[in-house]
């Protein structure tokens, strides 16, 4: 059988799972544990129903690893404050905007590239690829959402899986890659990793809450066969 560590795949941390009684110890122990990246939900309670990261947890975690930063705004109008944010990361980080929070997403993207970071968009379970065709020539990374956006611990939408397959038919003519966000289980990495699915957002499926060390659930994944 085939040992998924032969296809790189990314492992990025879902931060709002995170404990907040020790964030310090939280990000040196997932960074030292190889976590490819930290995944930053920044929700304002109107786009989503729901308040998560700020952007003084931003700030710091940007402080405290050298690791890249992917900074998931569900927010309404981003444009209206995206340099707050974008002032506080490095060139590199990845930020994803939702398409259906803008009045004209294209230009809250070119502000994105602009600054030097990586563009891209988030794409919740209802909305279809074909509303977001042309963007998907702007992005270079796209966030499928496979919950409803909002709070951790949600069920599976099955039918997302079709909407990867369709993603995964036009990412290498319109060059941006996949990642997964969203009950992210073992299962789900098994199927989709091996189809192109670049990335998997880890949350309380797989990797928070567990009592055991994030390194070795981190390898732990990295091993999983099919």
């Amino acid at each position: 059988m085939e040992n998924l560590q032969k296809r790189h795949f990314e492992l990025t941390a879902s931060m709002m799972c995170a404990n907040y009684g020790n964030l310090e110890r939280e990000v040196k122990n997932l960074d030292e544990g190889g976590i490819d990246s930290f995944h930053i939900d920044i929700m304002d309670g109107r786009y989503v129903p729901n308040f998560a990261m700020s952007l003084n947890d931003l700030r710091y975690i940007a402080g405290a690893t050298d690791k890249p930063l992917d900074v998931h705004l569900m927010i309404e109008h981003p444009i209206n404050n995206i340099k707050l944010f974008l002032k506080n990361l490095r060139k590199g980080d990845t930020v994803y905007i939702h398409p259906e929070a803008e009045y004209h997403p294209s230009t809250t993207l070119q502000v994105i590239i602009n600054s030097g970071m990586i563009p891209g968009i988030a794409i919740n379970p209802g909305t279809s690829v074909e509303t977001v065709m042309e963007m998907l020539r702007i992005v270079k990374k796209v966030l499928v959402m496979s919950v409803n956006p909002g709070n951790a611990g949600q069920m599976y939408l099955s039918y997302v899986g079709e909407k990867i397959t369709k993603l995964l038919s036009m990412k290498e003519d319109m060059d941006f890659e996949i990642y997964w966000d969203g009950a992210c289980s073992a299962d789900k990495i098994l199927e989709f990793a091996p189809k192109g699915v670049q990335g998997f957002v880890l949350g309380t499926t797989l990797l928070f809450g567990k009592d055991r060390p994030y390194g070795k659930i981190l390898q732990d994944i990295r091993e999983l066969r099919f």
